[in-house]
């Protein structure tokens, strides 16, 4: 639910060299996998090349999961909004970003300065976008909006919501096509943090 997505989607298209920021995703004849398109410049004239891109489980540290749930816990009411960081599949790092929302009570717009420095940290630590959260203050069955599909893109990321509408926080995984105005749910799994 990306309200003013322009400056999110330029800086995330710099975290993923390569990619166009309304990549669109088709599914591929292997269920296992997704194809995407390649950036063009708008000044460049070409036909857009399939990367076949393989669709897996990402692992989150439980204290990833905890500071997830906390920086949504803290901002709510407003929605709360962010980048993970990793290498295959594994997350590395949570990078919180300031919601500069007109209305963060139901949207979210990463602060562009937040994300400066979480882009420049990825790259600093060799990380790779893995993940891109968020939350609905309100929902205790978090789902992907319209609004959520819409501005989704980027279909190599796993997007996390977190529902804070309960007793207790729910975090849900998604796969979203903006191309093909869907989403499914998808699996991941938390892993003990090493003492």
């Amino acid at each position: 639910m990306c309200g003013k997505a322009a400056p999110f989607r330029e800086a995330l298209q710099r975290i993923l060299p390569g990619y166009a920021p309304n990549g669109e995703a088709e599914p591929h004849k292997d269920v296992n996998s997704l194809t995407e398109r390649q950036s063009l410049s708008a000044h460049q004239v070409a036909k857009p090349k399939s990367i076949p891109l393989e669709i897996v489980v990402i692992s989150l540290k439980q204290t990833h999961v905890d500071e997830i749930l906390r920086y949504a816990c803290e901002a709510s009411p407003h929605e709360c909004c962010g980048l993970i960081g990793g290498n295959d599949a594994r997350t590395k790092t949570v990078y919180p970003l300031g919601n500069v929302a007109a209305d963060p009570l139901v949207t979210y717009a990463a602060a562009p300065e937040d994300l400066f420095a979480a882009q420049r940290a990825m790259r600093d630590r060799g990380e790779q976008l893995l993940a891109i959260y968020h939350s609905h203050p309100r929902s205790n069955d978090p789902q992907p909006s319209e609004t959520d599909v819409r501005l989704a893109y980027y279909p190599s990321a796993v997007y996390f919501i977190v529902g804070l509408g309960d007793k207790e926080p729910c975090l849900r995984a998604f796969r979203i096509s903006e191309r093909e105005g869907r989403w499914e749910r998808a699996e991941y799994e938390v892993v003990a943090t090493p003492e």
